[in-house]
């Protein structure tokens, strides 16, 4: 959607309006604001004696046009554009329209006003006062269009006349794209907040029907002239460029002087004659930036009109000695700032003297000598000037930089500084020549100075200097700094920040500072030692040291330490009562005493978070913390023993401690643990209040395990092949809790073992697959409870081993069994799945005993069923009435995968499995026929039955079936499918007799057919 925003106003108002607009554009640009060009960002009011002359034109023009034709002109050719008056529709910010907002004109929508019916505000006002005038919107909705860039670029100068040139003000060309300009309008404008309806106004019609659609569409603002000033003052200069161009009371609005005090020329190209215009406009202007290759003849206009300047700026040029004589006109003058230019002609001496100026900068000049004698100048910068010689008469200035002036000799930074006694900030970075005996004597001379930059100065060591104020000192790069300079830097008993990076002589830091806050040692090569007492230290870096070996550091503010990468540390000792984090990864030459430094009583009473990754020094870990909470070890593949005594300790990182041995956690309060990453431990002992998560997956040598966590509900045991009963009794008698126990290929688990489940009332899942059992009597005796039992590879277990389940009615709440590459018999599995009804899913995959799947005759007469649950709507031949009262099977999901010797499915609808939706006979290599019939399988797999002949579905809501490599022909198929009428997914990939040609059939047998995947295309 896009909106145009114009002004229309009672039929009054409209006419004189009309006028005014037609006198406008056939007037040059010169003679409104007399020039054809202004620079971005200022804005050019119509002068008084201007607007008279419109008006006289006005009144003389409205006695030959009548009123209903204007009136119906003018909306037409604002809206569309003609021949005449092809100006466009002006666009209007959001933001514009959010500080409307934020005064009161949230719904901006009035009362539709008939055509002729004027406003209550235009009849109350006169007719001439556009105070009161409302701007309208309208709309459009895609079904009309903007006026053509061709049209538009013909009337630019008609437009810009009317405007104010306010094009040239933002830099671009005077019409923006419409997707652009109407973006923050569209969002504040459209919905029903806005209180109207939109309609579109085609392009090319401007007939009175035009006119009231736009009239509905009306919405109101009364804007009173000091509204208008309020709102606009929180307006940016490019949102008042486009602000202007609404119309007369916003462009007149827009250029008041409070909102142009500060004037941007900096690559503009404006004209002198251009510029001389608008100082006349703007005579009170305080700020001026100016830049380019006229900035010479540009700023001497500025400082001869403009009185009130306080800030100027200046770049990109050459500026004659002939300014700085006349600087001092501009008597309000406190900033000067002057970037990449050439004072004078390069070779002379230029001087600067000004009463007020309290601000200079000059950077990258270029300048042979300079002179500034400003009583009032509080700071200056000369950084990166080429200059050889400076002279300062500045008794109040407190902040200089000289940084990188390298051509300034020693002597001259010398007399600068010392001229300058409240010298409270110094910058000389990069300065090579500075030396020592310059350092002394500003240290006496500046009694204040607080901040010393010396970074890059090689001839500096701070031996014999004294400099009892400094509260920053920076030394990056200094190479003649030393240990031997510490004493001096000791002096500054006020230093907060000391910067000390790349120094690479220095050898040791030994300091007593109680106000040092902040300390950097980065790159220092040679350093071996630090030793730091200070009680206010928050901040330390240091890194990239490779020779650092002993580390001192007394602190009470110090929250966070990180040492990373110290591959020769090997002492640490901390007295820091606010340390909270600690971070030494990759410090390899760490040793085992580290352990005292973060434990109780070893000065750290805080510490919540300690990371020491990959220290691979460490043999044997021990903490004793009340206040660790985290701890990380990841990566220290030499640790053996592991004790820790934290009773808050909530997380705890092993990753890759796999010679891991012994293990303690008593007490911890961790919730969770992993220790199956730890192959090689053998003892364990955990005390965990709050536990309720252990896995010890794949500890194959864990022999030895207390465990005490009374809330646990999970454990994970599998492949801990040395676990005993004893173990297993005791840790089922403290975590009586357990719901989930896990003892896969635990093959030292015997009957002692599975009699203490009784301690576990809880128990839903017991896995016991891969062991060495006999006899599961414990397990039907004392969990009741039980949902899930796997037996996998349970070779030992027999026939009778199982009766209890189906023949005893044992686990009467067991829903999932998992029998798969057992040795049961085909009698005993067609008892278990006849008798054990309640079961939901059974697993019998690689069953080698058995040999069919009948559920037809081989188990007896069985009655038919009455009322099974049909999804479907199937015939009246497939419904059957049960005549006995024996329950309807639960199964949902049967697992036959792989079985070798399985030759013949036979599941009828007699075989009470109305519920079963999914069946996996897939890898059953002899398999020769299936035939079911369930009503509501839903998920049937047929892959890699190669032996496959025969298939008989009845399956109404079968949705997906997988042929994949089976031997069946294509007929077999079709009349399997045809019954299947929701069938959606077929796969009858590398089937050799069904060809990509037999596709079409296939859908023609079974229209639902979504999906079929063939060896040579998929469909």
């Amino acid at each position: 959607m896009k909106l145009w925003c114009f002004l229309c106003f009672n039929e009054e108002e409209e006419v004189e309006d009309k006028k005014s607009d037609n006198n406008l554009m056939k007037r040059n640009d010169e003679d409104i604001f007399r020039n054809d060009d202004v620079v971005s960002g200022t804005a050019i009011p119509v002068d008084e004696e201007e607007e008279e002359e419109e008006e006289e034109e006005e009144e003389e023009e409205e006695e030959e046009e009548g009123e209903d034709g204007v009136y119906d002109d003018a909306a037409a050719a604002l809206v569309f554009g003609n021949d005449n008056d092809e100006r466009p529709a002006v666009p209007v910010s959001g933001e514009l329209f959010r500080l409307f907002e934020g005064y009161g004109f949230g719904s901006w929508a009035g009362p539709r006003r008939s055509e002729g019916e004027s406003s209550s505000g235009s009849s109350a006002a006169p007719a001439g006062s556009e105070s009161h005038k409302r701007p309208k919107v309208y709309a459009d909705f895609g079904e009309c269009h903007y006026a053509t860039s061709a049209s538009f670029n013909t009337g630019k100068s008609t437009a810009s006349a009317d405007y104010g040139d306010y094009d040239y003000l933002q830099g671009s060309s005077p019409q923006p794209t419409s997707d652009v300009c109407y973006d923050d309008f569209t969002l504040m404008c459209t919905g029903e907040e806005n209180g109207f309806n939109a309609s579109c106004v085609k392009d090319g019609e401007g007939d009175d029907s035009d006119i009231s659609k736009g009239e509905d569409l009306e919405v109101r603002m009364d804007l009173t002239d000091d509204l208008l000033h309020m709102v606009f003052s929180f307006l940016d200069h490019p949102n008042l460029c486009k602000a202007a161009r609404v119309c007369k009371q916003w462009r007149v609005a827009s250029a008041h002087e409070d909102f142009w005090k500060s004037l941007n020329f900096e690559d503009r190209n404006i004209s002198v004659e251009q510029f001389e215009d608008m100082c006349r406009r703007y005579p009170n202007a305080t700020a001026m930036s100016i830049s380019g290759p006229t900035i010479y003849l540009l700023v001497m206009k500025a400082i001869s009109s403009l009185r009130n300047l306080e800030v100027l700026t200046l770049g990109r040029g050459q500026i004659a000695d002939t300014f700085f004589h006349a600087l001092g006109d501009c008597s309000m003058l406190k900033r000067l700032n002057i970037n990449d230019s050439t004072l004078g002609n390069g070779i002379q001496e230029i001087s600067i003297n000004h009463d007020r100026l309290c601000h200079i900068q000059l950077t990258k000049c270029r300048v042979m000598r300079i002179a500034v004698r400003c009583p009032q100048l509080e700071t200056m910068s000369l950084k990166r000037s080429n200059m050889a010689q400076v002279v300062l008469n500045c008794p109040l200035l407190h902040e200089l930089d000289i940084g990188s002036c390298h051509k300034l000799p020693d002597a001259a930074i010398r007399a600068a500084a010392t001229s300058c006694p409240q010298l409270a900030s110094l910058d000389m970075s990069n300065c090579s020549c500075v030396s020592d005996e310059t350092l002394r004597e500003i240290a006496l001379s500046c009694a204040n100075l607080s901040f010393l930059d010396a970074s890059y100065c090689p001839n500096i060591s701070l031996e014999s200097v004294r400099l009892p104020m400094l509260t920053v000192l920076k030394l990056h790069s200094c190479e003649g700094i030393t240990s031997a300079s510490m004493a001096a830097i000791a002096h500054s008993y006020m230093l907060e920040v000391l910067e000390l990076d790349n120094c690479s002589l220095l050898t040791s830091v030994s300091l007593d500072l109680p106000r040092l806050q902040n300390i950097r040692l980065v790159h220092c090569r040679k350093f071996v030692d630090l030793n730091l007492r200070t009680l206010m230290l928050s901040s330390i870096l240091v890194s990239n040291c490779p020779a650092l070996h002993c580390i001192n550091i007394t602190s009470d503010s110090l929250k966070e330490l990180k040492l990373q990468k110290q591959d020769s540390l090997t002492t640490l000792a901390l007295q820091c009562q606010s340390l909270q984090e600690v971070d030494l990864s990759e410090c390899e030459s760490l040793t085992n005493s580290i352990c005292d430094v973060f434990s109780d009583g070893g000065g750290c009473p805080m510490l919540k978070s300690l990371v020491l990754d990959n220290c691979e020094s460490l043999t044997s870990v021990r903490f004793k913390s009340t206040s660790l909470v985290s701890l990380s070890l990841g990566g220290c593949r030499a640790i053996t023993t592991l004790e820790l005594k934290c009773p808050k300790l909530e997380k705890v990182i092993l990753d890759g401690c796999d010679h891991l041995e012994r293990a303690s956690f008593c007490p911890v309060g961790l919730r969770s643990l992993n220790l199956g990453i730890c192959p090689k431990l053998n003892i364990l002992s955990i005390e965990a209040s709050s536990m309720v998560s252990l896995e010890l997956k794949g500890c194959g040598v864990l022999s030895e395990a207390s465990i005490n966590c009374p809330l646990l509900t999970s454990l994970d045991a599998s492949f801990c092949s040395q676990l005993t009963d004893v173990c297993l009794s005791a840790t089922t008698a403290s975590c009586s809790l357990i719901e989930s126990l896990i003892l896969m290929s635990c093959p030292s688990i015997g009957l002692s073992g599975l009699c203490s489940l009784q301690f576990l009332p809880n128990l839903t899942l017991l896995d016991l697959s891969y062991t060495f059992l006999v006899d599961l009597q414990p397990v039907f005796e004392s969990c009741s409870q039980l949902k899930v039992l796997k037996l996998q590879a349970c070779k030992y277990l027999t026939d009778s081993s199982l009766e209890p389940l189906y023949k005893g009615g044992a686990l009467p709440a067991l829903q999932e069994l998992d029998l798969s590459y057992g040795t049961l018999c085909q009698s005993a599995i067609e008892e278990l799945l006849s008798c054990c009804t309640h079961l939901t899913r059974v697993s019998l995959n690689g069953c080698v005993n058995m040999h069919d799947l009948n559920w037809g005759s081989s188990l007896g007469e069985i009655a038919e069923m009455t009322g099974v649950k049909i999804l479907s709507h199937p015939s009246s031949s497939e419904i059957v009435h049960e005549s006995s009262g024996q329950p309807t099977r639960l199964l949902q999901n049967l697992n036959c995968v792989g079985c070798p010797n399985i030759r013949k499915v036979f599941i009828p609808l007699t075989a009470h499995c109305a519920n079963l939706l999914y069946l996996n006979l897939s890898l059953s290599n002899n398999l020769k026929e299936v035939d079911v019939a369930c009503l509501n399988l839903c998920w049937l797999n047929l892959s890699n039955c190669a032996a496959l002949e025969v298939l008989k579905l009845e399956c109404p809501r079968l949705a997906s079936l997988f042929l994949q490599s089976c031997n069946i022909d294509e007929k077999a198929v079709e009349a399997a499918i045809a019954r299947c009428t929701m069938l959606e997914t077929l796969d009858v990939r590398f089937c050799p007799k069904i060809s990509s040609m037999s596709m079409a059939r296939l859908r023609a047998a079974c229209a639902s057919l979504k999906r079929i995947f063939s060896s040579l295309s998929t469909s």
